[in-house]
């Protein structure tokens, strides 16, 4: 009977705890992070203390076990976190995004308990992670990979650029792929954890991007860089393994970024038609902007919750490869025609800096594109369906 009632429960009623959780995080992220948002974007840099904060408030280390230092969270908690300040900066959703659906869940999958004693305690306490999977010549094609790693003695060594890596300039640890052996195609890939300052490891450009710009995103090169074989993650040849199932888990989490900007985005357009008058009226009071607003909540609470049940099926221990794909493809189509509505909702206030929709207008194109484009997920959707 008490499975039945579990079952039965919507999909976003949330728990005391969960509810609980949400309300910090919304409250950190209006008071702490909106006030900093223009700025962190006009400078392109994400502000320390807002990371610190985050790190303190356990945003960080969410799924780490207690054993470790960690908040010992559930999946679905760390994608409340993302939507909450997605709502707010997606530039700091995405820097709490990667750290908790890629790098932490990586290592609580795949390392050594050694490995994790090192690290896991450092990722939930001060350290920033990184996931350095594309290259130049590899991004949909993802393992396409042109970065080797040879075994010399009791270390590896590195050769090779990776591009795009997101968090690079803040990440004092990153996860790396690269092949053992050319020739077995994918079985040749394998992952490393490379800590910041290893010699022969440096950052390079760091890319002028269009949205998202207080997010790092940088080029890592590694000339000759020795890493020792007590840091390859999981087993050799298996790093493939490591990046696909990381990623269908980190692709809710972009769907729960593009969530909570479509949200956003949403509530700011809302506010303002019922404050900006136009032939004697509030907007809000002609029906075209009713329907217009009614529509737009109606795609947001549906991405709402094809992201919500992807991350309960995740946390469930069930199947969610298809449900991931949808939440994310659909979720990134949401964001950029909410903000784009919001932006004409605005009006000429729309598309300058001074209001908040012209930003989430251009971090919502990212959506798209990375951790799997939308043409991706309509292959990997299709596939399962078909």
């Amino acid at each position: 009977m008490g499975e039945q009632q579990r079952s039965a429960i919507p999909l976003t009623q949330l728990s005391d705890d969960e509810q609980m959780f949400r309300t910090t995080v919304r409250r950190f992220a209006t008071e702490q992070i909106a006030p900093l948002v223009r700025g962190m974007d006009e400078a392109q840099q994400m502000d320390a203390g807002v990371v610190r904060q985050l790190f303190e408030l356990g945003l960080m280390g969410i799924a780490v076990p207690e054993s470790y230092g960690g908040a010992d969270g559930s999946f679905f908690e760390a994608v409340l976190a993302v939507e909450e300040i997605s709502a707010v900066d997606p530039a700091v959703g995405v820097l709490v995004d990667v750290q908790n659906t890629l790098c932490v869940n990586a290592l609580v999958r795949w390392a050594t308990e050694e490995q994790k004693q090192r690290w896991l305690p450092r990722l939930a306490a001060d350290t920033v992670g990184a996931y350095a999977l594309s290259e130049a010549a590899s991004g949909s094609d993802a393992f396409a990979l042109q970065m080797r790693a040879v075994r010399r003695g009791d270390d590896y060594v590195l050769n090779g650029q990776k591009l795009w890596i997101t968090n690079a300039k803040e990440a004092g640890l990153f996860i790396v792929f690269a092949t053992v052996d050319p020739s077995a195609g994918y079985k040749g890939i394998t992952a490393f954890v490379v800590e910041k300052g290893a010699a022969g490891f440096s950052l390079g450009k760091k890319e002028d991007k269009l949205g998202i710009r207080a997010s790092s995103t940088c080029e890592l090169v590694f000339r000759d860089c020795m890493v020792p074989a007590s840091q390859v993650l999981g087993e050799v040849g298996k790093g493939y393994k490591i990046a696909i199932e990381t990623l269908n888990e980190g692709r809710i989490g972009i769907g729960a970024q593009m969530l909570g900007l479509a949200s956003g985005a949403w509530g700011h357009a809302a506010k303002w038609a019922k404050e900006r008058r136009q032939f004697g009226k509030a907007l809000v009071e002609f029906q075209a902007m009713q329907f217009q607003l009614a529509e737009m909540a109606t795609e947001i609470e549906a991405a709402r919750l094809l992201v919500y049940n992807a991350a309960r099926l995740k946390d469930a221990g069930a199947d969610f490869l298809k449900e991931a794909a949808m939440c994310k493809y659909f979720a990134s189509q949401v964001a950029e025609k909410v903000a784009s509505l919001a932006v004409e909702i605005f009006g000429g206030a729309g598309f300058v800096k001074d209001y908040p929709v012209e930003k989430l207008y251009r971090d919502a194109k990212i959506g798209k594109i990375y951790e799997g484009t939308s043409f991706m997920q309509l292959a990997t959707i299709a596939k399962l369906v078909l």
